[in-house]
């Protein structure tokens, strides 16, 4: 059925939990469309099949909702008022946001279709679709996605693969050695909190220097040089005193 039928048959609910580590969680996802019937259409059938779903009716709002909250997927229109979707994805990967992001258009030429998934979109819906198409293709970037965040660690725009040792900042490649590697891995698992350099020592190397050795603050410096320098926005921060976070600035 197209979108004009508000009407759906809902598939299994169990659909709408990833597996995890063992465990399921409920996918939580945003639906940034103006349109009330449509989004309103979306809304309640992915509800049936058991997601977790807010609403955004403009691109500011939707912008808000995404920096304030953890979203595993997005269901971003095209044309909206206030912020457009093509903005507003841009603007989610720039904050460093890797949800899968689904765009809806009326639009459907290879050209707008290139334009969406260049901004950062990760699939594209063409109005009028099915419910069946979309909650599909829900199911399967969450499969995707789910996969990925077992491997790959990300802070703002740095993505690093645990599996590969392939690290990007902002789709840039960049290469480090083995040590820098598992200095960059151990602030990255930690940016949650300061980490002390007694703690990365024992961490990263795996026994105690003595006070004198400055072994910590030289690999800081090579991964500063490698991960911060030529971008606008350092991730790794000194806290004098007690020690060093990897973490997206205030």
């Amino acid at each position: 059925m197209v979108i004009s039928f508000y009407t759906f048959e809902s598939a299994s609910a169990s659909h709408s939990f990833t597996h995890i580590g063992g465990s399921a969680f409920k996918m939580k996802i945003l639906i940034v469309e103006d349109e009330d019937k449509i989004a309103q259409f979306i809304q309640s059938g992915l509800k049936s099949e058991g997601y977790a779903v807010d609403r955004a009716a403009d691109g500011e709002e939707g912008f808000f909702m995404l920096s304030e909250s953890n979203y595993d997927l997005v269901v971003l229109d095209l044309r909206l008022p206030k912020m457009d979707g093509m903005t507003l994805c841009r603007m989610a990967r720039k904050a460093g946001k890797q949800m899968p992001i689904i765009m809806l258009t009326a639009r459907d030429s290879v050209e707008d279709r290139v334009s969406g998934l260049d901004a950062g979109a990760d699939d594209y819906l063409t109005k009028p679709f099915s419910f069946e198409e979309l909650v599909a293709r829900v199911r399967a970037l969450g499969r995707r996605y789910s996969s990925a965040s077992q491997t790959d660690l990300v802070v703002g725009d740095l993505q690093v693969s645990i599996e590969t040792h392939r690290v990007r900042r902002a789709g840039k490649e960049i290469n480090l050695s083995s040590t820098e590697f598992r200095l960059l891995r151990f602030l990255m698992e930690n940016s949650h909190r300061i980490a002390s350099r007694a703690l990365i020592l024992e961490k990263v190397w795996g026994f105690d220097f003595s006070p004198e050795s400055n072994i910590v603050e030289v690999y800081i410096n090579y991964l500063r040089d490698k991960i911060d320098k030529g971008f606008e926005h350092p991730l790794i921060r000194t806290i004098h005193g007690v020690g060093y976070r990897l973490c997206v600035s205030d």
